[in-house]
């Protein structure tokens, strides 16, 4: 039976509010699989279309991997949009949320009538609730222009505004597959996570008359190299066409915005370098970082500048509660949101032993423990639930992960369910589990 994204995202949704040890519905019930295979699951920073490249001529071992990823169903419209700016697209992970972070940073600094980043600041959770609705930053920078209390709706931001620590209230997952070393769009579903009464409820501050003539310059903080370098395509395209489509419309307090580009590196050295020279620019709002780590190492840099740091795909739980002096953002949800999601995809499959590989740092820990609490929910307990952990290592002439040790463990626990949370760098678990003759899924089609 044919069924429209909107009935099977509403359905999925009812489904997310259900014990997760039966919560296989709709279309989604466990697939086939042999009793002796190992099935792989993967997480937003390795379920993308450039990811089968990282295992090189081992490419085919991704078949099968499903895994979850923080997504909204994007309008072609805004695809098209993206491709205008980068035709090779093959992923639009984070694409969204570096969109919105972009003209919601715009539209902050117009209400504010001023670039100083600490007022700024003080409009950003409240353009998002309780005022006029806008979509487009045409409109709703006219709206802020005159002074309007507006609340934007656009591509990740759909059903509620941020919460009071500056993040969503809600969020929407996809679930992916790899078939055929590509992500299958067919198979991709979506389910709507978090409470839309965690939304704030606090009035901003009135807006301003125009208090300065300077232009808002943005920075960026953005994956180009290192581990992450992956997700850098989609979300440096939205933020290029956010840029593009605000200064059409007239620009910030009459001036077009002005973008200076900036690596993160995936490694807080590099990172810590583009912030000092950002600085140095005189920079308002800085987008990014990448990862969650980053964004935990250079913070202290940020708040002491009096910078905003503004993350489209930050996701590490503990960012909520950071000490941030009220200059951190994230359009990303936070993976408290996640767990549910993620352990959700695992139960489907009716595994006995599930092994949980994260690398070792904010993201990866934390992610690791959202899903432990939720399996532990579902009556996974701790024979059932292994956790292993790796150093990602950091910098360009960082050592190849050696996992071997690992695999083994694993193989040796039984499990017939990996979770494997990492970036680029993580297909060396892969490689190592295959290497340990855990037979995986893949590999006995």
């Amino acid at each position: 039976m044919h069924m429209s994204r909107g009935s099977r995202a509403a359905i999925l949704a009812t489904c997310a509010t259900l014990l997760l040890a039966t919560s296989a519905c709709g279309n989604d019930q466990a697939e086939e699989a042999s009793a002796d295979q190992v099935r792989l699951y993967g997480t937003d920073g390795n379920m993308l279309n450039s990811y089968p490249e990282e295992l090189q001529d081992r490419a085919n071992l991704v078949d099968g991997m499903k895994g979850t990823t923080p997504l909204t169903p994007l309008p072609e419209d805004f695809k098209n949009r993206l491709r205008s700016i980068d035709s090779g697209l093959t992923d639009f992970l984070y694409a969204a949320e570096a969109y919105d972070a972009v003209v919601i940073s715009a539209l902050a600094t117009e209400l504010a009538g001023s670039t100083n980043p600490a007022a700024i600041a003080r409009q950003i959770v409240g353009v998002t609730n309780e005022g006029t609705r806008c979509e487009t930053p045409a409109r709703c920078l006219r709206l802020a222009s005159d002074g309007d209390d507006i609340e934007y709706r656009s591509v990740s931001i759909t059903r509620a505004g941020f919460t009071d620590a500056g993040e969503p209230a809600t969020a929407s997952y996809a679930t992916l597959h790899f078939d055929n070393q590509q992500l299958n769009d067919a198979k991709t579903e979506f389910v709507g996570a978090g409470d839309e009464s965690a939304a704030s409820t606090k009035a901003p501050p009135r807006g301003n008359r125009q208090t300065s003539t300077a232009p808002l310059v943005l920075g960026g903080l953005l994956p180009k190299t290192g581990d992450l370098a992956l997700a850098y395509p989609p979300i440096a395209a939205g933020v290029a066409l956010a840029i593009k489509e605000i200064n059409a419309a007239g620009g910030v307090l009459g001036e077009d915005v002005v973008w200076i580009d900036g690596d993160d590196g995936t490694d807080p050295t590099v990172a810590k370098r583009t912030i000092a020279s950002h600085v140095d620019a005189g920079v308002h709002v800085i987008i990014g970082a990448g990862a969650s780590g980053i964004s935990a190492a250079v913070l202290p840099d940020v708040v002491r500048a009096g910078l905003i740091l503004f993350s489209p795909s930050n996701t590490a739980a503990s960012l909520t509660d950071a000490d941030d002096n009220g200059l951190y953002f994230r359009t990303a949800p936070p993976d408290s949101l996640q767990g549910r999601a993620l352990a959700d995809v695992v139960l489907r499959d009716g595994p006995q032993k599930i092994a949980i590989v994260a690398r070792k740092d904010a993201y990866g820990e934390g992610l690791q423990e959202a899903v432990r609490t939720e399996l532990e929910r579902a009556g996974f307990g701790g024979d059932k639930v292994k956790l292993l952990g790796y150093e990602p290592g950091e910098g360009a002439d960082a050592a190849p992960i050696n996992f071997n040790d690992g695999a083994k463990q694993i193989k040796d626990f039984g499990a017939d369910a990996v979770l494997i949370i990492g970036f680029s760098e993580s297909a060396a678990v892969i490689r190592a589990l295959a290497d340990a003759d855990v037979p995986l899924a893949a590999m006995g089609r």
